[in-house]
């Protein structure tokens, strides 16, 4: 046998080896480059249009304006490709806007007990006069 020429197991031991290298590599890039995070940025942006659309004006737009901030910074990340960053910020996103319109919906409802609580005075007072004119 020449001495330059390789056995055929040692061939193919080389060959398993390399390709479980190649293999592994691949892998890793795969995992080094996570995707973009699409459905929490989408969520995000859906609350943020849903506080839009209950808003009150003035109510809430610290909350509001804050999870603008958090999704315009989580669309730069994406861009800078730090896609965990990014998520994270969008995560954030929408629950401050879930924050904004949970804050809209507990000033309509104290609105709403507000005028009850009126209409009900009014009512009594209305109730004490007419009795008070039937005696």
């Amino acid at each position: 046998m020449h001495p330059s020429v390789l056995p055929p197991v040692v061939v193919v031991t080389r060959l398993r080896i390399a390709t479980g290298i190649a293999v592994a590599l691949l892998l890793g890039a795969c995992a080094s480059a996570p995707l973009p995070p699409t459905a929490a940025l989408q969520a995000a942006e859906q609350a943020i249009d849903a506080a839009d659309r209950e808003r009150i004006p003035d109510q809430a737009s610290p909350e509001l304006h804050e999870a603008r901030e958090k999704l315009a910074a989580a669309q730069n990340a994406v861009q800078e490709k730090k896609m965990h960053s990014a998520e994270r910020l969008a995560q954030e996103s929408r629950v401050d806007a879930e924050l904004a319109s949970a804050t809209i919906d507990e000033a309509k409802s104290r609105a709403v007990n507000d005028q009850i609580v009126r209409s009900d005075a009014t009512l009594r007072q209305e109730m004490q006069r007419k009795a008070g004119e039937t005696q």
